[in-house]
C-alpha cells in the first residue's frame, strides 16, 4: 500500500508541489498575529486568584500603573530644581493615555488646621519659589508621612517617584499598552532633557506588560536566524547534498509559516510562552525529513537503487515511524491544554499543528521535491565500518556492564528528584537586558517594590469604616504587616483618620490617633473628601457604601514560597484577630496570582502528562504489535525526564513556571528515538530473522546516525532557547535539551542491552 502511495507521489510530483505552495500561501492570510501583552493572559478565567483580584479592582480603582522613579545625581530630592521636576512631571503625566490618577510628593494632599478650619492643599506648590525653610519643612512632612515614605519618597529623601494609575479599556491590549509606553518613554526623555541632573527609571505593571512583546520581538530577531544557521550546518554535514538541504529547509519553513498562519486565522494571539512556537516547530520538523533523506541516501549508496526506487523504499521503511513520532509528539504538546496557563495551551496547539503539517509535507512534498531535484550518490561497493557500526559492536560486547552502569546512573540522578521545590520570582522572568527589570531592581533597592498584596477588609455594615472598633482592627493588621521583615510599605485609611484627628485638634501631636467616636470619624472623613480635588479622591481606598477599605502592602522582591508563606500568615492573623466580616479576607494581586500559578500548573500538567503517556503507550503497543515491547518502551520514555529533573534538583532545585510544562512537553519528543530504534530492531527480528545482538547491530547501522543527528538538532534547537531573554522560555529550553540528550543516552546505551537481556533465551 505504501509502495502504491509512493508511486502516486512521484507520478503527481508537480501537482503536489503546486498544491503545497498554494495551501501554504493561503495560510499567510492569518498574518500578522496579534500579541496580547496583558499579564492576565497567563491565567484562565476560572483562576481563583484572578477572580479575587478582578473583584477587588471592580470594588476599588484599577491597579495598573506606571511608576517614574527620579534619582537626583546630588542625592537630594528637596531642592528647587528637583521639586520643580516632580511638579512638572506630575502635571504632564495627567496627559498620559487612559490615566485616571497621578500621585507624587508634590500633589500629596497635605492637611493642617487653621484655627477651626481644615486646610487641604498640595504639599509642594511653585517649587522654584520655595526657600530653604519651606523645602526643609516639606521634607520633614514627607518623610514622616506613612502614606508617602517608602512609597513616593525614600526615607533618606534621595529618591522620589511619580505614580500614574491607568485604566485600560482592555479591548485591544496589543495597541493600548504600546500607546501608553510610547507616551511614557517620550515623557521620560523630556524629563531627562529638561532636568539633566536626574536619573529616570520607569517601572510598573504597564511596563511589565510591554516587556512581553519586547521579549518576543527580541527572540524573533535573534533565535530564528540562529536556528536556521544551525539547521543548515547540520543538514549539510549529514546529507552532503544541496538538494536534500534545500528541500528540508522548505519543509520546515512551510510547516512554521502554515502553523503560525492557521493560528492567526483561528484568532489565537501570541504571548510570552507561545511566541517560541516558531523555533520549536523549526526544531521538531527537521527530524521527519532527516529520517527520510538518510534512508534515501543509504538505499542509493549502499544498495545501489535508482533514485525513484530509493524514494519508494525510504517511504516504505519510514512512513510508519515518522507517522508515530509525529503523532506522539503532537499528543505530548496537546497535553499542555491540561495546564492552568492559557499561553501554554496556545503553544501546545500551535506546535502540534506544525508537527502535523511537517509530517504531511515529509511524506508528500519532500519526496515529490526529491523526485524533481538532482540527487547524486556514488554507490558504495565496499562496506565501510562507520561510527554507528563501532557503537553497535561496543554495546553488544559490553551489554552486561552497560545495563548495570547506565542503570546506576539513572537511579543516581532520579534520586535527586525530590530535592526540587516549586519556587519562582516573576520579576526575574526578564533578564537585565530589559529596561523594566533594571528599573524595577533600582526601585526595589532605593524606593519601593513592585510586589504587593491587597486586602479588602469589610466592616460588615454600610458606613462601617467609621466604626472605631473596625478601625482599630485595621490598624492592628497594618501594624502586624509593618513588623514583617520583607514589607516596605503599608497603605491604610487608618493613617488618614489619625492625621485628620490630629488636624481637628489644632494639629496637636498628642491626638495623632484614631478617633474614639464613630460620628466624629464619619464627619472627619466627609470633610476631607469634600476638600479633595478631582482625581485624588479616596475611591482607591474605600468602596462606594463605605462598608470596606483596601489595605495595600508593598513588598521587597520575594520568591514564590516566601510570598505565599507571608500571605498565609496574614490570613491566619485575620482569622484569629479580625472581626467576623474580616476573617475570610484573602490577599489579591498580580504577585499572588503568579505565586500560585506554578503549583496549580504543575498539578494539572502532571495529570495531562499521565493521559498523554497512556495514549502514547496504547499507540506503541498497537503499532509495534507487542504488549511486551510497548511496556518496555515506557522505560526510555519516562526515565529521561526523571533524570533531567533529578539533575536539576542536584544543581538548581528551583522549579518555576517554565519548568512546570517540561514533563508534558518532552514526553512526546523523547518517544521519537524509541519508536525509530524499536521499529528497526523489530524489523530485523521479524522480517530478517536476526538474533537479538544482530538486530541491535542492524538498528544502529540503519537508524543510529539519523537518531544521532536528529537528537543533536533537537538539543541544539532547544538549547538555543536558553538565549531567550524571557526566563520562562530559556529554562524550558534548557531542561528540554537536557531531557532529549538523556533520551538519546538511554536509547543508545540502556535500551539495547535491556532488549538483549530480555530476549537472550529466544
Amino acid at each position: 500500500m505504501i509502495e502504491r502511495y509512493a508511486d502516486w507521489v512521484i507520478r503527481w510530483r508537480y501537482l503536489i508541489i503546486l498544491a503545497t505552495l498554494g495551501l501554504v500561501a493561503l495560510t499567510t492570510l492569518g498574518f500578522p498575529l496579534r500579541f496580547d501583552s496583558d499579564y492576565r493572559v497567563f491565567f484562565s478565567q476560572d483562576n481563583p486568584q484572578l477572580m479575587a483580584f478582578e473583584n477587588l479592582q471592580d470594588t476599588y480603582t484599577k491597579n495598573d500603573n506606571v511608576l517614574f522613579v527620579l534619582a537626583p545625581k546630588d542625592g537630594h530630592v528637596f531642592t528647587n530644581q528637583t521639586l520643580d521636576a516632580v511638579e512638572w512631571l506630575t502635571h504632564e503625566a495627567w496627559q498620559m493615555p487612559y490615566s485616571i490618577r497621578v500621585d507624587s510628593i508634590s500633589n500629596f494632599q497635605y492637611t493642617h488646621a487653621d484655627e477651626d478650619d481644615l486646610i487641604v492643599e498640595d504639599l509642594i506648590m511653585e517649587a522654584l519659589t520655595l526657600d530653604e525653610a519651606s523645602m526643609a519643612k516639606a521634607q520633614e512632612i514627607a518623610i514622616s508621612e506613612p502614606l508617602l515614605v517608602n512609597k513616593l519618597i525614600s526615607p533618606e529623601a534621595d529618591v522620589t517617584g511619580v505614580n500614574v494609575i491607568v485604566q485600560l479599556p482592555g479591548v485591544e491590549t496589543d495597541k493600548e499598552i504600546p500607546e501608553v509606553v510610547v507616551f511614557v518613554r517620550d515623557l521620560a526623555d523630556k524629563v531627562r532633557a529638561r532636568y539633566p541632573h536626574l536619573e529616570v527609571y520607569i517601572t510598573g505593571i504597564v511596563m511589565m506588560n510591554n516587556s512581553f512583546p519586547e521579549a518576543f520581538q527580541g527572540d524573533m530577531k535573534s533565535l530564528i536566524p540562529i536556528m536556521y544557521i544551525v539547521i543548515l550546518m547540520m543538514l549539510w554535514l549529514l546529507l552532503r547534498g544541496l538538494s536534500g538541504t534545500f528541500a528540508t529547509l522548505l519543509v520546515i519553513s512551510f510547516s512554521t509559516v502554515a502553523a503560525m498562519g492557521l493560528a492567526g486565522l483561528v484568532g489565537l494571539s501570541l504571548s510570552g510562552p507561545s511566541s517560541i512556537a516558531p523555533t520549536m516547530i523549526l526544531t521538531l520538523a527537521v527530524a521527519d525529513s532527516v529520517h527520510f533523506l538518510v534512508t534515501l541516501r543509504h538505499e542509493m549508496r549502499v544498495n545501489g537503487l535508482a533514485k525513484r526506487d530509493a524514494i519508494i523504499e525510504s517511504l516504505r521503511i519510514n512512513f510508519q515511524p515518522i507517522f508515530l513520532t509525529s503523532l506522539t509528539t503532537a499528543i505530548g504538546f496537546l497535553s499542555l491544554n491540561f495546564g492552568d496557563v492559557p499561553p501554554f495551551h496556545d503553544l501546545g496547539n500551535i506546535v502540534a499543528t506544525g508537527v502535523s503539517i511537517a509530517f504531511i509535507l515529509s511524506v508528500s512534498f519532500l519526496p515529490a521535491m526529491m523526485a524533481i531535484l538532482p540527487v547524486h550518490f556514488k554507490q558504495q561497493t565496499t562496506e565501510t565500518v562507520h561510527a554507528m557500526d563501532r557503537l553497535g559492536e561496543f554495546v553488544v560486547a559490553k551489554r552486561q556492564g552497560l545495563m548495570w552502569s547506565v542503570g546506576g546512573i539513572m537511579v543516581f540522578l532520579i534520586a535527586f528528584l525530590p530535592r526540587n521545590e516549586l519556587n519562582d520570582v516573576f520579576v526575574n522572568y526578564f533578564d537585565k537586558s530589559f529596561d523594566f527589570r533594571v528599573a524595577t531592581d533600582f526601585s526595589s533597592e532605593n524606593l519601593t517594590g513592585i510586589y504587593d498584596i491587597h486586602y479588602s477588609l469589610s466592616a460588615g455594615e454600610s458606613d462601617g469604616i467609621s466604626n472605631p472598633e473596625f478601625l482599630r482592627k485595621v490598624e492592628a493588621f497594618a501594624q502586624w504587616y509593618r513588623q514583617q521583615p520583607n514589607v516596605i510599605h503599608v497603605n491604610t485609611i487608618t493613617d488618614t483618620f489619625k492625621r485628620l484627628n490630629k488636624n481637628m485638634h489644632g494639629d496637636d501631636p498628642a491626638y495623632y490617633r484614631l478617633p474614639s467616636r464613630r460620628d466624629l470619624a464619619a464627619q472627619y472623613l466627609l470633610l476631607y473628601e469634600m476638600s479633595l480635588p478631582y482625581g485624588l479622591d479616596l475611591n482607591n481606598q474605600i468602596n462606594i457604601d463605605k462598608s470596606a477599605t483596601r489595605v495595600a502592602v508593598t513588598l521587597k522582591t520575594l520568591s514564590t514560597n516566601e510570598l505565599l508563606a507571608l500571605e498565609e500568615s496574614a490570613k491566619r492573623w485575620l482569622r484569629e484577630n479580625g472581626l467576623p466580616a474580616m476573617q475570610n479576607a484573602m490577599g489579591a494581586s498580580p504577585s499572588i496570582m503568579f505565586a500560585n500559578i506554578g503549583s496549580r500548573n504543575i498539578r494539572s500538567m502532571l495529570f495531562g502528562a499521565t493521559i498523554a503517556l497512556f495514549l502514547i503507550s496504547i499507540i506503541l503497543i498497537a503499532a509495534l504489535r507487542s504488549l511486551k515491547f510497548g511496556l518496555i518502551s515506557l522505560i526510555p520514555n519516562l526515565v529521561p525526564t526523571a533524570m533531567a529533573f533529578g539533575l536539576w534538583g542536584l544543581l538548581v532545585g528551583q522549579v518555576g513556571l517554565g519548568l512546570s510544562v517540561v514533563a508534558g512537553l518532552t514526553i512526546g519528543i523523547v518517544v521519537d528515538d524509541t519508536i525509530h530504534y524499536l521499529s528497526k530492531y523489530l524489523r530485523a527480528r521479524r522480517e530478517k530473522g536476526f538474533t537479538a545482538p544482530d538486530a541491535v547491530r542492524y538498528a544502529f547501522r540503519s537508524v543510529g546516525l539519523a537518531l544521532w543527528v536528529t537528537s543533536l538538532a533537537l538539543v541544539a534547537g532547544f538549547a538555543i532557547l536558553s538565549f531567550s531573554h524571557f526566563s520562562v522560555n530559556s529554562t524550558m529550553g534548557i531542561m528540554t535539551a537536557i531531557t532529549i540528550a538523556f533520551a538519546l543516552f538511554v536509547d543508545f546505551l540502556f535500551l539495547p542491552p535491556l532488549l538483549m537481556k530480555l530476549e537472550e533465551r529466544r
